[in-house]
Protein backbone atom coordinates (compact mmCIF):
# COMPACT_ATOMS: atom_id res chain seq x y z
CA UNK A 1 0.00 0.00 0.00
CA UNK A 2 1.48 3.38 -0.99
CA UNK A 3 2.52 5.82 1.72
CA UNK A 4 0.18 8.86 1.94
CA UNK A 5 3.07 11.25 1.23
CA UNK A 6 3.95 9.35 -1.96
CA UNK A 7 0.30 9.57 -3.02
CA UNK A 8 0.26 13.32 -2.29
CA UNK A 9 3.49 13.93 -4.25
CA UNK A 10 2.16 11.84 -7.14
CA UNK A 11 -1.09 13.82 -7.16
CA UNK A 12 0.88 17.07 -7.27
CA UNK A 13 2.95 15.72 -10.19
CA UNK A 14 -0.28 14.95 -12.04
CA UNK A 15 -1.77 18.36 -11.28
CA UNK A 16 1.35 20.17 -12.52
CA UNK A 17 1.59 17.97 -15.61
CA UNK A 18 -2.06 18.51 -16.57
CA UNK A 19 -1.80 22.26 -15.88
CA UNK A 20 1.09 22.39 -18.36
CA UNK A 21 -0.98 20.51 -20.93
CA UNK A 22 1.55 17.69 -20.94
CA UNK A 23 0.69 14.02 -21.44
CA UNK A 24 2.18 11.22 -19.36
CA UNK A 25 4.16 10.22 -22.45
CA UNK A 26 5.54 13.76 -22.81
CA UNK A 27 6.66 13.83 -19.18
CA UNK A 28 8.07 10.32 -19.45
CA UNK A 29 10.13 11.36 -22.48
CA UNK A 30 11.57 14.30 -20.53
CA UNK A 31 12.40 12.02 -17.60
CA UNK A 32 13.67 9.12 -19.68
CA UNK A 33 10.97 6.74 -18.39
CA UNK A 34 7.84 5.15 -19.86
CA UNK A 35 4.38 6.63 -19.51
CA UNK A 36 3.56 3.59 -17.35
CA UNK A 37 6.27 4.66 -14.92
CA UNK A 38 4.80 8.18 -14.83
CA UNK A 39 1.41 6.58 -14.02
CA UNK A 40 2.98 4.70 -11.12
CA UNK A 41 4.59 7.91 -9.83
CA UNK A 42 1.29 9.77 -10.08
CA UNK A 43 -0.59 7.05 -8.18
CA UNK A 44 2.11 6.87 -5.53
CA UNK A 45 2.64 3.19 -6.33
CA UNK A 46 6.31 3.88 -7.05
CA UNK A 47 8.20 6.42 -4.98
CA UNK A 48 10.01 9.21 -6.75
CA UNK A 49 13.66 9.41 -5.74
CA UNK A 50 15.28 12.76 -4.93
CA UNK A 51 17.14 13.10 -8.23
CA UNK A 52 14.05 12.10 -10.24
CA UNK A 53 11.92 14.54 -8.24
CA UNK A 54 14.35 17.36 -9.08
CA UNK A 55 14.27 16.29 -12.73
CA UNK A 56 10.44 16.25 -12.62
CA UNK A 57 10.33 19.73 -11.07
CA UNK A 58 12.59 21.01 -13.84
CA UNK A 59 10.50 19.33 -16.56
CA UNK A 60 7.30 20.83 -15.13
CA UNK A 61 8.90 24.20 -14.35
CA UNK A 62 7.88 24.14 -10.67
CA UNK A 63 10.00 24.31 -7.51
CA UNK A 64 10.58 20.97 -5.75
CA UNK A 65 8.66 22.36 -2.77
CA UNK A 66 5.53 22.45 -4.95
CA UNK A 67 5.17 18.69 -4.63
CA UNK A 68 5.03 18.91 -0.84
CA UNK A 69 2.65 21.87 -0.52
CA UNK A 70 -0.22 20.80 1.68
CA UNK A 71 1.49 17.82 3.24
CA UNK A 72 0.95 17.69 6.99
CA UNK A 73 0.31 14.98 9.53
CA UNK A 74 2.17 12.36 7.51
CA UNK A 75 0.70 13.31 4.15
CA UNK A 76 -2.92 13.50 5.27
CA UNK A 77 -4.62 16.68 4.13
CA UNK A 78 -8.35 16.67 3.62
CA UNK A 79 -8.83 20.43 3.18
CA UNK A 80 -10.94 21.44 0.16
CA UNK A 81 -8.05 23.42 -1.32
CA UNK A 82 -5.94 20.28 -1.51
CA UNK A 83 -8.73 17.96 -2.66
CA UNK A 84 -8.02 15.91 -5.75
CA UNK A 85 -8.71 18.10 -8.76
CA UNK A 86 -10.11 16.81 -12.02
CA UNK A 87 -8.30 17.32 -15.30
CA UNK A 88 -11.06 19.75 -16.35
CA UNK A 89 -10.72 21.83 -13.16
CA UNK A 90 -6.96 22.13 -13.61
CA UNK A 91 -7.31 23.01 -17.29
CA UNK A 92 -9.97 25.62 -16.48
CA UNK A 93 -7.81 27.23 -13.79
CA UNK A 94 -4.87 27.29 -16.18
CA UNK A 95 -6.93 29.02 -18.87
CA UNK A 96 -8.31 31.49 -16.33
CA UNK A 97 -4.78 32.55 -15.39
CA UNK A 98 -3.91 33.00 -19.06
CA UNK A 99 -6.49 35.78 -19.46
CA UNK A 100 -4.35 38.93 -19.68
CA UNK A 101 -7.05 41.33 -18.46
CA UNK A 102 -7.03 41.20 -14.65
CA UNK A 103 -10.43 42.91 -14.36
CA UNK A 104 -11.97 40.31 -16.64
CA UNK A 105 -10.40 37.49 -14.57
CA UNK A 106 -11.89 38.99 -11.39
CA UNK A 107 -15.33 39.23 -13.02
CA UNK A 108 -15.18 35.61 -14.17
CA UNK A 109 -14.21 34.51 -10.66
CA UNK A 110 -17.06 36.59 -9.26
CA UNK A 111 -19.47 34.94 -11.71
CA UNK A 112 -18.25 31.49 -10.63
CA UNK A 113 -18.69 32.48 -6.96
CA UNK A 114 -22.24 33.68 -7.58
CA UNK A 115 -23.13 30.62 -9.66
CA UNK A 116 -21.84 28.25 -6.97
CA UNK A 117 -23.80 30.08 -4.26
CA UNK A 118 -26.99 29.88 -6.31
CA UNK A 119 -26.49 26.15 -6.80
CA UNK A 120 -25.82 25.63 -3.10
CA UNK A 121 -28.97 27.55 -2.20
CA UNK A 122 -31.14 25.39 -4.49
Amino acid sequence: MPHPTDVHVGRRVREARVAKGMSQTDLGDKLGVSFQQVQKYEKGTNRIGASRLLQTATALNVPVEYFFDGVNDGGQDDSPVNAKLSRKAIATATKLHQIPDEAMRREIIRLIDVASEVRLAS
